[in-house]
């Protein structure tokens, strides 16, 4: 006589979730972001709730576990698993030229303001894996003012910017690069930049004599130089309160000595894409000192 027996409790099937209770779960997310930024000195609390819960439950679901309580315990007590929850926060998505417009009116309006300077400092804030940096050096170079620039390109995470160090991109990326490039004003041939190598597009390394990688964080971090532009096309893409004091502290301090900062054009605080400074746009009496 056949008889069915029942699977053993959770063989075979992945952990489920526990009843879902909204107010009981965001006391968790809030939780496990205070423990980050109290341990770690990252600081995702005032990122946006859905988007943040809704990453949080990917690494939650990849991991095999079944509540934010328990991600909290590994988080807190593995820095392996922060690393893999850092990925999972960071934004890093980014283009080279990904704002073609961008760089146009870039060319136009800031570049001659930018040719009064004796030299350059360009901040590239939440520069994921450097792309946009690349494109800005290339800019630059094309019109004359690189050798006199320094660019600092600043992250949170520390293993999206070894990536951008070593330079190396997608080919199959490449194509659409090359299309923003020319929409951009690209005054080459965007493919004499790279060469295929390692499995992918190398670009030259000239691009990168004058920038400085660095881990920095843009909510808690203060601004460490004067800068004659800023960006941070990515950063404030999941930010709630990038124009709030905790959030602004760096750009504050940017301000008053850049002529011109850009924050992107998908932003819930700032509708504009450049914003050029001119009561201090003056030409700049050339000087030996940088």
């Amino acid at each position: 006589m056949a008889v069915q027996v029942a699977d053993a409790p959770g063989a075979g099937t992945e952990p489920e979730r526990q009843t879902f209770k909204p107010d009981l779960e965001r006391i968790e997310i809030e939780l496990l972001l205070e423990g980050i930024f109290r341990h770690y000195g990252f600081d995702f609390r005032a990122y946006a709730y859905a988007s943040i819960r809704r990453r949080l439950w990917k690494r939650i679901e990849e991991e095999g576990l079944s509540s934010v309580s328990a991600l909290q315990e590994r988080v807190l007590h593995e820095p392996e698993m922060m690393e893999k929850l850092l990925l999972d926060l960071s934004i890093n998505v980014t283009a080279m030229f990904r704002d073609p417009g961008f760089y146009c009116t870039f060319r136009e309006h800031v570049i001659p303001l930018l040719r009064t300077y004796p030299f350059i400092r360009i901040w590239h804030a939440g520069c994921s894996t450097g792309e946009e940096v690349y494109s800005m050096a290339m800019l630059l170079s094309e019109e004359g003012l690189y050798d006199r620039s320094r660019i600092y390109a600043t992250d949170i995470n520390e293993v999206v910017l070894q990536r951008a160090k070593a330079g190396i991109f997608p080919l199959e990326r490449m194509q659409e690069y090359t299309d923003n490039y020319i929409r951009a004003g690209g005054k080459r041939s965007f493919s004499e930049y790279y060469t295929a190598k390692y499995g992918g597009a190398l670009f030259d390394q000239s691009l990168t004599k004058n920038v400085v990688f660095s881990q920095h964080n843009l909510v808690t971090d203060r601004s460490f130089s004067e800068f004659t532009s800023s960006s941070a096309a990515t950063f404030s893409y999941t930010s709630t309160r990038l124009c709030s004091p905790r959030c602004t502290v760096s750009f504050t301090t940017v301000s008053r000595c850049s002529e011109c900062w850009y924050l992107g054009a998908r932003k819930r605080c700032a509708s504009w894409r450049v914003k050029t400074v001119m009561s201090r746009s003056r030409p700049r009496k050339k000087s030996s000192g940088r």
